[in-house]
């Protein structure tokens, strides 16, 4: 019986999981990064002397 399921690729057998958590990890860290910038914008607005 024959399956639909593409050949695994020819090339070196290389480590996916550890790119996936670097970009994980990345995207995590600038998700952070933008909430604490725009914390501090909207503390910076709310506590600028008028």
């Amino acid at each position: 019986m024959t399956t639909h399921r593409s050949p695994k690729p020819a090339g070196r057998p290389g480590p996916t999981q550890p790119v996936e958590r670097a970009v994980t990890a990345a995207l995590v860290l600038s998700v952070v990064a933008g909430v604490g910038w725009v914390g501090g914008m909207i503390y910076t607005v709310l506590e600028w002397p008028l």
